[in-house]
């Protein structure tokens, strides 16, 4: 049995302008001790799905149908009470932007032995210990100095490290990640992602890895699901994303990462904007971005179909592979 299992998810904002579906039919494995990286522009779903998982959705979102079962149990509509149980101490998040998730009127301290004392039966000074000890796990110096410290006297990359103190506190099964070195700069990127790795190596817990950048998908990832308009358009181990990408979004993503290789020649970017979720096409959403677009693309949507026994696509661009001479009837 997978640790979690996410099957056909949907969920909506209902806005004045109408139904916003933000995640259109996402389904996806996570087993134990995996990273699984969800990746894709802003706007195509990657937090929203984490935020389903979460039951943390904004008040006009809602999740419409699917399910999400976390070691065999149904979340969805399972009630607040049962995700109280849920989250934190089986399921932790860290958020896009530090500084806004945490409370600037509260010490550090104060924040990490709340949450411990939320989640666990510690008392007030087993959880000061605790969170001393999270604190040296993420490599901050001088804890103790630091427990009695203001969230505006971090830098950046150590308020990041104490809302992954936060959310280790309780030695979570599941840790999602979304978007956790956004507002880093490049150095204090790789310090993060090399302490999440240690961290997970040393804990063993399942990650969830939000991101646009298919740079930390390469450095971290197992798995790799590729979003684009609330829906998965490919999905399968790192390996096969990166060296046989199937979805021409996919490839664009790709073509879009500075390497050494093309170093000295422009970059690539995907023509085009994100599609409205208010106005969805008939056919594939990347269609209007899509270099390599057939008639049927437009009119159309292709159902993900297998490349290999650990990849899957959703691109008519296969289906054209596989017909004789290259070509597809339409």
């Amino acid at each position: 049995m997978s640790l979690l299992e996410v099957k056909d998810l949907h969920t909506s904002f209902f806005t004045d302008a109408g139904e916003v579906k933000a995640v259109n039919g996402v389904s996806f494995n996570l087993d134990e001790g995996k990273v699984l990286g969800i990746v894709g522009e802003s706007g195509s779903g990657k937090s929203v799905t984490a935020y389903s998982i979460m039951q943390i959705l904004a008040g006009a979102g809602k999740i419409v149908s699917g399910s999400i079962k976390f070691r065999g149990q149904e979340l969805v509509n399972s009630g607040e009470s049962v995700m109280k149980t849920i989250r934190g101490n089986k399921i932790s998040i860290i958020f896009q932007d530090p500084m806004t998730s945490l409370n600037p009127t509260y010490t550090i301290g104060k924040q990490l032995m709340e949450a411990i004392l939320l989640h666990t039966d510690r008392n007030k000074e087993q959880a000061r210990e605790r969170a001393i000890e999270m604190l040296q796990l993420v490599n901050v110096n001088e804890p103790e100095k630091r427990m009695k410290q203001y969230p505006h006297e971090f830098s950046g990359g150590m308020r990041q490290r104490v809302m992954i103190a936060m959310a280790l506190a309780c030695e979570p099964d599941i840790l999602i990640a979304d978007e956790p070195t956004t507002a880093l700069d490049v150095t204090i990127q790789a310090q993060i992602l090399e302490l999440m790795q240690n961290i997970q190596k040393k804990l063993g817990m399942a990650i969830i890895m939000i991101t646009h950048d298919l740079g930390v998908v390469a450095q971290m990832c197992d798995e790799v699901i590729v979003m684009y308009a609330g829906s998965i358009c490919e999905q399968g181990t790192a390996d096969a994303i990166f060296y046989n990408p199937c979805h021409e979004y996919t490839k664009g993503l790709i073509r879009s990462i500075p390497t050494d290789a093309n170093s000295g020649q422009r970059l690539k970017p995907i023509s085009g904007t994100p599609i409205d979720l208010l106005n969805m096409p008939k056919g594939c959403a990347f269609a209007p971005r899509c270099e390599q677009a057939l008639k049927i693309c437009l009119r159309e949507k292709c159902q993900r179909m297998q490349i290999d026994a650990d990849h899957q696509a959703a691109c008519w661009m296969n289906v054209k592979k596989l017909k004789e001479g290259g070509a597809i009837n339409e």
